[in-house]
């Protein structure tokens, strides 16, 4: 499993062209669910994000939480970010979960966050979606369950 995460000042997402959810500051997770991943890649992931320190505290370093500055999480599904392309110019999705399983495990990873005491928006699973956000910062983490970068 892996996942985009961005700190953001707002968000919102568009799908067939309504809104379907929008957060002010927090994060914004792109996350893409691999072949292979089962509830341990989940468990991984969703404790990673909720406690990756990463807005500024008093003495403006990265040192606070999303809950320790109370704010939301967007999650988005994206199975491009289960892409390869490290070979040629058109990346392989090979390893991107099919979409019923990788719906379940989406949903899962939502609930796992939200049981953290976080409040998590989600995306319009499969569908193309708009999203407009203001990152802040910017900040950009790469995070994956298996730990391979």
């Amino acid at each position: 499993m892996r996942a985009v995460v961005q700190r953001v000042s707002e968000a919102v997402v568009f799908a067939g062209g309504a809104v379907c959810g929008s957060i002010g500051a927090g994060l914004l997770v792109y996350l893409g669910v691999e072949r292979d991943d089962d509830q341990a890649d989940v468990d991984y992931l969703a404790d990673k994000v909720r406690h990756l320190r990463i807005f500024r505290d008093e003495g403006n370093r990265m040192n606070l939480d999303v809950a320790q500055v109370g704010g939301h999480v967007f999650v988005v599904s994206a199975f491009t970010v289960a892409g390869d392309a490290r070979r040629g110019r058109r990346p392989t999705f090979e390893g991107a979960a099919e979409a019923d399983r990788a719906f379940v495990l989406y949903e899962v990873f939502c609930d796992r966050l939200a049981g953290m005491g976080v409040r998590v928006a989600r995306g319009s699973f499969g569908d193309d979606m708009e999203v407009r956000s203001v990152n802040a910062g910017p900040v950009c983490i790469l995070v994956e369950s298996r730990r391979r970068f």
